[in-house]
């Protein structure tokens, strides 16, 4: 089984290629701040043809379904599931945020993805790394860094952060002398690798269930809802 996954759910974009094991065949990646819909696609395609692999090879596609950019999820979900409509394939959307826990190799820790949500809010999910593999010890959820500082120092275990608010949380973490680390500069941001460790005990659909997980309103939907209010009072 080939599992191709897709990762664009923040600035960076990257796209990988891993055998029905997870064993990493191949991977695309890039944070220069280019256009995902411009890039991703063609980051594919370019990958596939470098290790003469087809569209054929393929068992399933795999994406990061959200949380994160609102813009960078639905490029990456749209593109997953084009890709596997055209292809006869089924479709498996996994949380951006147990995708990175998968970077955090140490065990018996509190794994903690965390993700910059603007708004004074970081995405997050926690997660706990045993041999067997991870579990999820909450839901994905968009809560201010105090309520997940309080948290995690309620959990009394290693924490180590992952993500892109990862430093954000870090530095208010320390300040308040909760203990925790960061993950490897290089496992520290988003990847398609996490994506596809993730959907290999993801459920399998129809390219047509799947759906986006943004876990809040976009701004647009936010100003049309003011808006709406203000009309009628």
């Amino acid at each position: 089984m080939n599992i191709l996954a897709f990762e664009s759910s923040a600035k960076a974009a990257s796209v990988a290629l891993c055998d029905g094991g997870g064993f990493l065949l191949a991977q695309s990646y890039q944070n220069t701040g280019l256009t995902h819909s411009a890039t991703l696609m063609k980051m594919a395609e370019d990958l596939l043809k470098n290790i003469n692999t087809q569209i054929a090879d393929l068992s399933l596609i795999a994406v990061a379904a959200g949380p994160g950019s609102f813009t960078g999820v639905r490029i990456g979900v749209s593109a997953a599931i084009g890709l596997a409509w055209g292809a006869d394939l089924d479709i498996c959307g996994v949380s951006t945020l147990e995708a990175m826990a998968y970077h955090v190799s140490e065990e018996n820790v509190l794994v903690c993805p965390v993700m910059d949500a603007r708004r004074n809010q970081v995405y997050n999910g926690l997660f706990m790394r045993e041999k067997g593999g991870i579990t999820r010890l909450c839901e994905d959820r968009a809560l201010s860094i105090e309520e997940l500082m309080e948290d995690v120092a309620s959990r009394r275990l290693p924490c180590v952060l992952v993500g892109d608010g990862a430093r954000l949380c870090y530095d208010a973490f320390t300040k308040a002398s909760v203990p925790c680390s960061l993950a490897h500069p290089m496992l520290q941001f988003q990847s398609a690798w996490g994506v596809a460790q993730a959907a290999l005990n993801g459920r399998r659909i129809s390219p047509l269930e799947l759906q986006p997980s943004y876990l809040r309103l976009s701004q647009a939907e936010r100003e049309r809802l003011s808006r709406s209010g203000a009309e009628s009072n």
